[in-house]
């Protein structure tokens, strides 16, 4: 569900179910909620909402903005962006509303409420140092308010009233007539305004889930649209410098996802899927840092750096768009009742992660190989970096589905982002048991496709039930697996897997980036001194070594930008961006002298165990695997 860059969540830790209610008790009519957004008359970043629920006939209500979204395994508190909010009533008087906790409002003397108004803040600008509380949505669940763009991820601007989550929504907005705009959204009605200067457009949801999962870009973006088999794509870019086009970006995106559909085959659920990238004016304070994607069922939002070079940034849109894309198999065919019931501010989370995130991985990986995007070395070499990150960054014993169920807190919320590791890996011993019972007829494809057609995007499986369900699905070791190494603490014995399909790691000379070695980090934090210094693999860097860097060296300033701890996964989001070719200067402070290192960037090289065909792989290993990475 969440994607972000894997290096920097990584570096981050180094810087530091109920159903609806009856509605008719609430409402005296089953008209649709209101809501109006400004986007002409900003102040100050910021937009006015105005809500309208209709009559109500009770006494009390509540009004709440999301404290967690579907999609994050964080506390966003969108309520705490929300400023000036007060309710009128039908003689224009206004009300009281008292809030009783970050995110919660409440009415009294509510058949008196005619409409609630407030002003929505954004959260980019919150992402530097003095933000609003300590904790900030990552970038793509946030939004921008600025005058040439708007980031809609519509739950940071419009809230729900409790048991009314169910009920239908209008919402308005009101904008700029030289906006550019997308929406999955039926878009209901559109008018000028006298002087033709504004547009509103109204959009219809069928009920609070709808609101949040469908995001917008408007303003100054360029819009591309292509079919990739039976599914419209819409590719929405701003580029705020220029630097980027959404023409240059449709073609990676294009060739990519015909790759997936092909994969996919029949196993897909959408007529229609919205990409919105946001590119990050990293030199700007108030630009967001948090690079990656999230994804909703039918669309996802993406942050990227602008300064990214054309082939650097078409990567990125592959893994990243790859990931958020094949969510449409899982969680929005095959989902528990934690997601399909989800409670924005209370919420409970499946024991599924492994699932949700880990086989969408697998997957965006998987599909590479398998339709040739990417050569085989090429594709053990990201599974051997896989394996390395998850048992150096992360706690290899811990259970998996109890992670997943109280993601939300410590030591689990720190093992998050091994999701995209370990959770991957899972989903590659799966396939190949799958493979190895069924003599290369099943596969992890084919067991998503038969849940989908079991469950479907509006049938939850019961979260305790799902293991015994796939091992009575599938075969035995499958089931052992699942019980052994996800819900169990045993770490999983690669090797086992890997000799299944004639594969063995060996010593090796590998190509590396500039701040790891085969998966492993050679820079960390140094608390002491406030910043990031380089750690012992930095003698096994080709690069580095060749440049004179040294264990312990620290960071002072990177193509002159000062490092911190405070703006490292900036920084190093970067320089895990760069490419050979690349015009450098870094500045070492080596106890207390200065190291400059001027140059430009060549290939880095590392020696590590990697995985490679062993020769000694016999015809049944052989088939096993080209039934696994080709079909």
């Amino acid at each position: 569900m969440l994607k972000k860059y894997l290096t920097l969540m990584i570096l981050s830790g180094l810087v530091l179910s109920c159903k609806p209610k009856n509605l008719s008790i609430d409402l005296a009519t089953s008209n649709p909620i209101a809501a109006q957004l400004d986007l002409v008359n900003l102040d100050n970043d910021k937009v006015e909402v105005t809500i309208d629920p209709g009559r109500f006939v009770r006494d009390t209500v509540i009004y709440r903005l999301p404290r967690v979204v579907q999609g994050t395994y964080a506390v966003s508190d969108f309520g705490k962006y929300v400023e000036g909010l007060k309710g009128m009533d039908y003689d224009g008087n206004e009300m009281t509303a008292t809030k009783t906790d970050t995110n919660t409002w409440l009415f009294t003397n509510a058949q008196n409420l005619d409409k609630i108004s407030y002003w929505a803040n954004d959260t980019f600008d919150q992402e530097d140092q003095g933000g609003i509380g300590e904790e900030v949505p990552f970038s793509p669940s946030g939004t921008n308010i600025e005058p040439k763009q708007v980031m809609l991820n519509l739950h940071g601007f419009i809230g729900y009233f409790d048991s009314l989550k169910n009920n239908a929504y209008q919402i308005g907005i009101t904008a700029p007539s030289s906006f550019n705009y997308t929406s999955p959204l039926q878009e209901i009605s559109t008018a000028k305004s006298e002087d033709g200067k504004a547009n509103t457009s109204v959009f219809y949801a069928n009920r609070y889930f709808e609101v949040t999962d469908n995001p917008m870009m408007y303003g100054e973006t360029e819009v591309e649209e292509f079919m990739v088999g039976g599914i419209k794509i819409v590719l929405s870019v701003f580029s705020p410098n220029g630097v980027h086009s959404a023409k240059e970006i449709k073609e990676t995106v294009h060739k990519m996802m015909l790759a997936q559909k092909e994969y996919l085959g029949d196993l897909d659920s959408t007529p229609r899927y919205d990409i919105l990238l946001y590119l990050s004016d990293t030199e700007k304070a108030d630009s967001p840092k948090g690079f990656g994607a999230l994804e909703h069922h039918t669309s996802t939002v993406v942050v990227l750096p602008e300064n990214m070079q054309p082939e650097a940034l078409a990567e990125s849109m592959i893994d990243v768009v790859a990931h958020e894309f094949f969510h449409i198999v899982t969680p929005l065919s095959v989902h528990s009742e934690d997601v399909h019931y989800f409670d924005y501010n209370n919420p409970t989370f499946s024991k599924h992660l492994w699932l949700y995130e880990g086989v969408t991985e697998y997957f965006a990986q998987h599909f590479q190989v398998y339709e040739g995007l990417i050569d085989e070395p090429e594709y053990f070499s990201r599974t051997t970096q896989k394996i390395n990150s998850s048992r150096s960054n992360f706690d290899d014993s811990m259970s998996f589905t109890q992670m997943s169920e109280n993601i939300l807190e410590s030591p689990y919320k720190e093992n998050y982002a091994n999701v995209y590791l370990k959770g991957a890996l899972i989903g590659m011993c799966i396939d190949i048991l799958m493979r190895e019972n069924s003599n290369g007829q099943r596969s992890l494809r084919s067991l998503m496709a038969e849940l989908s057609v079991k469950y479907g995007k509006n049938k939850p499986f019961v979260d305790d039930k799902l293991v015994a369900e796939i091992a009575a699905m599938t075969y035995p070791a499958v089931g052992e697996f699942l019980n052994t190494h996800v819900i169990g603490t045993t770490p999983i014995d690669y090797n086992t897997f890997f000799e299944k399909v004639g594969l063995h790691f060996e010593e090796a000379k590998v190509e590396t980036n500039y701040i790891q070695n085969a998966g492993n980090l050679i820079v960390g934090a140094d608390p002491a001194k406030g910043g990031i210094k380089f750690n012992d693999l930095v003698s096994n860097n080709s690069f580095w070594t060749e440049n004179g860097a040294q264990p312990n060296d620290l960071f002072k300033s990177i193509n002159g930008v000062e490092v911190s701890l405070a703006n490292a996964n900036q920084v190093f989001g970067d320089v895990f961006a760069w490419k050979p070719g690349k015009e450098i200067e870094v500045v070492l402070d080596r106890d207390g002298t200065e190291i400059l290192i001027k140059t430009t960037t060549t290939p880095s090289y590392t020696k590590a165990k990697t995985l490679v065909e062993d020769p000694n792989a016999v015809e049944s290993q052989k088939a096993l695997r080209n039934a696994w990475l080709k079909g």
